[in-house]
């Protein structure tokens, strides 16, 4: 297929397609003539993994390429897996100097792990981007949040426990890195956007009146 027919089975923008293959998220095609080229299926799957992860991912283009060219390792195994995985959490930069709060931070997030008994990597970014984050509820009074974390960490046990159920019937290292590839980045996407959702029904629920709910949020404007 050439460029045009690649953008209108893609919904992407002949432009946004040339960027991304300038950037080396996406392969050239098949040269052939001095402005032509042809692409295959292949080209078509890329795109949209790359528009997945840039678009509803949020992933940088820098770190969208790095997670690319590990899922296309050569040597792909269950570490080159992690490694991708890992490479979708944005590396935090180290303070100037840690405080009370994020050393507070940091041992919580120690205890919770070795509570729930999960095998974590120190050199997980996880680990850090969740202490920045106690550590900003704790400098902030927010500490009454901190019970809810057991909560949460127990609700995402058992998510990951039929995550990987599903992941392991893939039927190869390359589909599976794939999967964990879109599942970690979009899927961040899908679970923040169901919380506020669930959040909004349940306020609703909750302080809405008997008798008064008559409908949707839109059908009761005007």
């Amino acid at each position: 297929m050439r460029i045009g027919e690649l953008s209108r089975r893609s919904g992407i923008p002949v432009p946004t397609i040339k960027f991304y293959m300038r950037e080396g998220l996406v392969s050239q095609g098949e040269r052939t003539g001095p402005n032509q080229a042809r692409y295959d299926g292949e080209h078509l799957r890329r795109i949209k993994l790359v528009r997945a992860l840039v678009e509803v991912g949020g992933l940088s283009i820098a770190a969208a390429r790095e997670v690319l060219r590990l899922m296309d390792s050569q040597g792909t195994d269950l570490d080159t897996l992690g490694k991708a995985q890992y490479a979708l959490t944005p590396r935090r930069e180290q303070p100037a100097a840690d405080d009370e709060a994020g050393e507070w931070a940091a041992r919580q997030v120690d205890e919770l792990i070795a509570e729930r008994g999960w095998a974590v990597k120190s050199s997980n970014p996880a680990r850090r981007t969740l202490a920045d984050a106690l550590a900003a509820l704790h400098r902030l009074g927010q500490d009454d949040f901190l019970p809810l974390l057991r909560e949460y960490a127990a609700t995402t046990g058992r998510l990951a426990s039929v995550e990987v159920d599903a992941l392991l019937e893939r039927p190869d290292l390359i589909s599976m890195a794939e999967a964990v590839v879109v599942w970690t980045a979009v899927g961040d996407a899908v679970l923040t956007s169901l919380r506020r959702l669930a959040h909004e029904a349940e306020t609703t629920r909750r302080l809405t009146p008997p008798g008064d709910g008559d409908g949707d949020g839109d059908a009761r404007e005007g």
